[in-house]
């Protein structure tokens, strides 16, 4: 299959299941699924473009087993918290805010999704047709790349979670372990695995097409869905703590604080 026909695709396996999620929220109003079907979509991508590409086999094997890896592990904890604590706020907010044309607007949103999905795993599309595998080095480099980035997402998910667990935490702002570092880790080790890919596909004729995604995920996390959302509810609900830890907290990279 070529590049163009497996694009073709990976955007309407993306599309079609955000949009049968879309339909099941009609009936069950939980929107939030979309957040953990939309990062299962990225891991069955990558396994479609490692399975219609021609490029070496190594190639297309490390890339289709570290973005199922990836996919898993962020559907399942996302798809855990969806269970435990309902949809987010944001797409209650929304439901209000869009009053009748709620419905209408959220299938938007979620073909939008669907775009997003097949945009970011570009760096799938460029591995699985690269002329040549990656070598002995960009692969190791690229593997370490990716555990260190999914371990630190799992690790901040993890302290952020125990955190929030115990009663005395309540209205507080964590600042514990990787959290004492960054007031969003898991934003910077998600945009981190990214580059994970980048380097995997060094020697690809279409190698700069894979910058688009740690830069993309980096720009959405930082200035649109992410650090703004968070750090807007945590002034909202006056966080003890909330203004010193802005204050002397790097926002992002992890960073020893600031007096």
């Amino acid at each position: 299959m070529g590049a163009f026909s497996a694009f073709g695709l990976a955007l309407a396996t993306a599309t079609g299941l955000l949009v049968l999620v879309w339909v099941i929220q009609l009936f069950n109003r939980q929107a939030g699924w979309v957040d953990v079907f939309w990062s299962a979509s990225i891991g069955v991508i990558g396994l479609e473009y490692a399975l219609a590409g021609d490029a070496p086999t190594t190639a297309r094997f490390i890339m289709a087993v570290l973005a199922l890896a990836w996919s898993l592990r962020l559907a399942g904890y996302l798809g855990k918290r969806m269970k435990d604590h309902g949809e987010d706020s944001r797409y209650a907010a929304a439901r209000e805010r869009w009053g009748k044309k709620a419905d209408l607007y959220l299938l938007g949103f979620f073909i939008f999704q669907a775009v997003a999905a097949v945009v970011l795993a570009i760096p799938f599309l460029v591995i699985a047709y690269m002329d040549e595998g990656p070598s002995l080095i960009t692969g190791a480099l690229a593997i370490v790349v990716w555990l260190i980035s999914v371990i630190g997402e799992g690790t901040a998910d993890a302290q952020l979670k125990a955190f929030k667990a115990k009663p005395e935490n309540k209205g507080k702002v964590c600042r514990q372990g990787l959290w004492y570092y960054s007031r969003h880790p898991n934003y910077f080790f998600e945009s981190l695995h990214w580059v994970a890919y980048v380097v995997l596909a060094i020697g690809a004729t279409y190698w700069l097409a894979t910058l688009i995604s740690p830069i993309v995920m980096a720009f959405l996390l930082l200035k649109v869905s992410g650090v703004p959302t968070v750090e807007n509810e945590d002034a909202a609900d006056k966080r003890e703590g909330h203004d010193e830890y802005v204050r002397t907290t790097n926002a992002f990279i992890p960073w020893p604080p600031k007096r």
